[in-house]
């Protein structure tokens, strides 16, 4: 069964908010199956080496990623991914994000998760993608929808953080509530970010030492997350 965006419109007319929002927190809900909960994007290695072991550890941590790390980077991926109007203009993108993943197990991660994604949306929705990077298909994706951007690069931000504060509450370990705080307390950051990586020129990431965690995790052992 595929979904028309036509019906999107349809809802558009009869509700005071906008039914894309629905489209957009199941896509990035952890119920849809990217397989998300099996990376930690290097916070392992983190947690194992002493480097985050609070809830206090887990914000700062966090924030760095999302202000100067791959939450910026993925954000202004996902972006050029939307503003994509070829295959070929999508595909450059792409090859992009590829060339700025700084280990193998980040570069895996997003292009696995990208295969689910694109997977998924297509026998759901009818959207048929090439093999993209998960911010790079979740931006093209949203294009073809008709969804909002700026609200598509917040949530994917937010689900990506909170991936990884799932991941901290199971190996620091933390609280729930600690996690859930540390997540709400991005939410200022998370809505910068994606409005700032609309307009950006550049892709840069200085968090430095999540890309070295990224890489010594390849090596990690015993270890319970793929990235």
């Amino acid at each position: 069964m595929t979904i028309p965006t036509t019906m999107i419109t349809t809802m558009a007319q009869t509700t005071r908010f906008d039914p894309g929002l629905l489209t957009l927190a199941q896509w990035l809900s952890p119920a849809y199956p990217l397989g998300g909960f099996a990376y930690s994007h290097g916070l392992e290695t983190a947690i194992r080496a002493g480097w985050i072991a609070s809830a206090t550890d887990l914000s700062t941590w966090l924030e760095d990623l999302t202000q100067h790390g791959s939450g910026r980077s993925d954000a202004t991926f996902l972006w050029r991914g939307y503003r994509a109007e070829t295959i070929a203009d999508l595909l450059a993108v792409d090859a992009e994000a590829r060339a700025f993943a700084p280990a193998a197990e980040r570069q895996r991660e997003g292009a696995r998760q990208g295969t689910a994604f694109a997977r998924t949306t297509a026998a759901i929705w009818g959207i048929k993608l090439p093999p993209l990077l998960l911010p790079v298909a979740v931006g093209q994706a949203a294009r073809r929808m008709a969804l909002d951007p700026q609200a598509t690069c917040a949530l994917y931000l937010q689900s990506f953080l909170s991936n990884l504060v799932s991941a901290a509450v199971r190996l620091v370990p933390l609280g729930q509530t600690e996690g859930q705080a540390a997540l709400a307390a991005l939410a200022p950051l998370i809505t910068r970010v994606a409005a700032e990586a609309e307009m950006a020129e550049e892709v840069y990431s200085n968090a430095f030492l999540s890309d070295i965690a990224a890489l010594h995790h390849e090596t990690l052992d015993p270890r319970l997350f793929q990235s």
